[in-house]
């Protein structure tokens, strides 16, 4: 017998930036996407660092996600 695991995986695109649950050291909340796969490149809006960041850790702390300055549903 053969089971599949559905997973929802959401819908974000590079140059969208994230609004995060939780706060970088920094204090900021916004990431830029720079790369999109299994691992998710952000960068800081605040002081610019740059971290490689698993698909599901991002996707769990994601608060809202901002398109061309709007919210968009994902």
């Amino acid at each position: 017998m053969v089971s599949y695991i559905m997973v929802k995986i959401m819908d974000i695109k590079l140059n969208d930036i994230l609004v995060m649950k939780k706060e970088h050291p920094c204090g900021g909340k916004d990431f830029l996407v720079l790369r999109v796969g299994m691992d998710f490149r952000v960068r800081c809006v605040k002081c610019n660092r740059e971290v490689m960041v698993p698909r599901q850790k991002i996707e769990k702390n994601i608060k809202k996600v901002l398109r061309d300055g709007e919210q968009v549903n994902v």
